[in-house]
């Protein structure tokens, strides 16, 4: 065999190197290449018929083509997925077992609705046929809003049943997150949602203790809480413990149900905890003890949706500064991560500039997109894209522009 030349070895250096060039920019190019965000959400809301239906007492027809009309605008903006509010407080848009009807569907909490009509099973199915998701929003411990009294409520209402299970503050009442049999209660209601429908998640927000300066839970504190310190991290535990349980039921039950929590945007501020964000804003881990970052860290919850609902450059909570914030604590988990946010806000009206036009939001979502780990956002709420609005407006262009796929009936 010949001994190579100078010449074959000064080309074969060249071409190694060149390899590695290519090799190296295809890396960092993968690594620098944002996901593609094909997750395009919309909240639905019932309480107080915010968004559906227009208004208790609809006849089952008139919500039937509510809901086409919805379903149809949201296949129009490229919506895959819709969190359908289904027990907005302590009752239900589907025959229950355990909790009554709703009244914001006849107007009277367990009064069935005009033939016995299930909007919840029609929702599902439409929504599929459309190639939409359906996430079932539950709200686990409201049980009245507005100065209502356990006396008002149907005569099944699990809180009417046993009003020991409650307590009242600031003129409203909730469940006792402290007391095992509510959070057995609430978890029983999920699984049957999990078992009669085909629903693609079971979905809460932030409701969770109504905030940090409660005392009438002292009595269930001295009875349950014997092994804390004090109250506050015997609170978070409850809610830690709820949060566990549920996702053992619905992976139990059904793997393929996907379990999300929407928290307010700010777990803690960095002055108040070493892992908060840069913030000064309300703080979910301190005032509704909601400690969201222990669920992602521990994957005790598939999905988190933030709720960023303030614009970019706010100074008290950046929506910049917690996206990024929120991006890297999902980092190294297997839990998702869509951004919840603010299309409500939109409206040329508002007090505060940045909402008066789209600018602002246009850039959230912009950022959104330049980042790695978001899968995409969940907008609230429905109504804001209703009639045309700027909020419709936009998301038209946006999603048509950054080719949004759009969903396809089936």
């Amino acid at each position: 065999m010949s001994t190579p030349s100078f010449r074959h070895i000064s080309l074969l250096i060249t071409t190694t190197l060149l390899a590695l060039s290519l090799l190296t920019n295809r890396v960092y190019a993968q690594q620098e290449t944002p996901r593609p965000k094909d997750f395009h959400g919309v909240w639905v809301s019932t309480v107080s018929n915010i968004d559906f239906p227009s208004k208790p007492g609809r006849s089952a027809q008139e919500m039937r083509l509510e809901i086409d009309q919805w379903l149809d605008l949201f296949q129009t903006l490229r919506f895959n997925a819709v969190f359908l509010q289904v027990r907005p407080m302590g009752d239900a848009y589907y025959p229950s077992k355990i909790y009554p009807w709703s009244q914001f569907l006849s107007g009277k909490q367990g009064q069935a609705p005009d033939e016995n009509f299930d909007p919840l099973k029609y929702w599902i199915e439409q929504a599929h046929a459309r190639g939409i998701q359906l996430h079932a929003w539950i709200n686990p411990y409201r049980v009245t809003i507005g100065k209502r009294s356990l006396d008002s409520l149907a005569d099944s209402n699990p809180a009417k049943l046993h009003p020991e299970w409650t307590f009242f503050h600031n003129d409203r009442y909730y469940l006792n997150p402290g007391i095992p049999e509510v959070r057995k209660l609430v978890v029983d209601g999920i699984i049957e949602i999990v078992e009669n429908y085909d629903v693609d998640g079971i979905h809460i927000d932030d409701y969770f203790y109504p905030e940090r300066k409660i005392d009438e839970d002292a009595n269930t504190f001295q009875e349950y809480g014997k092994d804390f310190d004090n109250i506050e991290d015997w609170r978070r535990n409850n809610v830690d413990l709820f949060i566990q349980e549920t996702k053992r039921a619905i992976d139990q039950t059904n793997k393929d149900v996907l379990w999300s929590v929407s928290p307010a945007g700010i777990w803690a501020n960095k002055s108040s905890h070493p892992l908060g964000s840069d913030t000064r804003g309300n703080q979910c881990y301190f005032d509704l003890y909601a400690d969201v970052y222990t669920w992602i860290k521990n994957e005790w919850i598939d999905a988190v949706i933030p709720q960023i609902y303030w614009e970019i450059g706010y100074k008290i909570a950046d929506f910049d500064v917690l996206l990024k914030w929120w991006s890297d604590v999902v980092k190294d988990v297997d839990v998702k991560l869509y951004v919840g946010m603010a299309a409500y806000r939109l409206d040329p009206k508002s007090t505060k500039e940045a909402w008066q036009t789209p600018e602002n939001f246009k850039r959230q979502l912009e950022l959104l997109d330049s980042l790695e780990q978001p899968d995409g956002q969940v907008f609230f709420t429905a109504h804001s894209f209703k009639n045309k609005t700027m909020a419709y407006e936009l998301l038209k262009q946006y999603s048509e522009e950054h080719n949004w796929k759009k969903p396809e009936d089936k």
